[in-house]
């Protein structure tokens, strides 16, 4: 027979030792999982340090052309931000509203575009099997290593021989795809899809496309959501090209903004006024779409 086990014990037995009936205090499951002091102060400066630039622009813009030049130049923001604004707006060599839309419409454009292209050959080099897969990825990644500038004048001339320079079209087709976001969208779904999934819709019946957009577009969002969203950026700030190739009259809005300080005396007022106006689309942008975009990313981290 085998011996019985041993009856449980009762907390107000006398001959228990005290320390075992005394509840134990609850610990955290793991030790350091609340961020300290260190953490909190260092995301406060880093907070204060990428604020102060808008604050230095909001304190200038909401003062006059002396407001720079004054040695004891108060840091309490002045009322003329909405006097320079509508000065940047109503001025007719901006043409604000022009560049505005101009940038918002090819900025749109071109993010759509390397999304899509991306994702499609993101796809390919990452789950389509073929010969010299991986010699084409390299030649795409080392075309990041040739500067920009060095493709300007055979660019320039190129579209002027088919008569596209002053049009918004010679900066919108140059960069309808990027090298960066076909290697950002192929290392993304060759992490995140497996093979076995692929295979599964081909046993299914699935075409090569119709899988693409049923297994690979919904794992592609979280990384096509950054791509997006960066490029969106990146082509709002683009100075360079436009600066070449458009015409004055027909600008995007960084361009426009530098004929603010075309003349002899820079009012720095009226400059940094506008450099505002241009950064309230993006941080509309920031607001409405940050959130989805952080619970993109989560949920693909997550999954994959």
């Amino acid at each position: 027979m085998t011996a019985a086990p041993p009856a449980p014990f009762h907390v107000e037995d006398p001959d228990i030792p005290a320390r075992l009936r005394r509840p134990r205090k609850r610990t955290r499951a793991i030790k350091g999982t609340r961020p300290g002091w260190f953490v909190y102060g260092s995301l406060a400066i880093v907070l204060v340090a990428s604020l102060f630039p808008y604050y230095w622009s909001f304190l200038i813009g909401s003062g006059d052309a002396s407001t720079i030049r004054d040695p004891d130049m108060s840091w309490i923001p002045g009322g003329n931000f909405v006097s320079n604004a509508l000065s940047v707006i109503n001025d007719p060599a901006v043409n604000f509203w022009r560049a505005l839309w101009n940038s918002v419409f090819s900025s749109a454009l071109i993010a759509a575009s390397v999304v899509f292209f991306s994702t499609l050959a993101g796809w390919a080099f990452a789950k389509l099997r073929f010969r010299g897969s991986g010699w084409m990825l390299i030649f795409v990644v080392a075309t990041m290593a040739i500067p920009t500038q060095l493709g300007v004048v055979p660019l320039y001339i190129l579209f002027s021989e088919i008569g596209w320079t002053g049009q918004i079209g010679a900066i919108i087709v140059p960069a309808l795809v990027t090298a960066f976001g076909v290697f950002w969208m192929t290392q993304f779904l060759r992490q995140t899809v497996p093979d076995e999934l692929i295979e599964a819709a081909r046993v299914d019946g699935a075409s090569s496309f119709r899988t693409f957009l049923t297994v690979g577009v919904p794992a592609a969002r979280p990384a096509a959501a950054m791509l997006g969203l960066f490029t969106f950026v990146t082509a709002w700030n683009n100075f360079f090209w436009p600066f070449i190739v458009l015409d004055r009259q027909d600008p995007t809005l960084p361009v426009a903004l530098s004929l603010l300080q075309s003349n002899y005396f820079v009012d720095y007022s009226i400059v940094l006024a506008g450099v505002l106006l241009s950064t309230i689309p993006l941080l509309v942008l920031f607001v409405f779409t940050g959130k989805q975009l952080v619970s993109g990313i989560m949920a693909g981290a997550v999954k994959g």
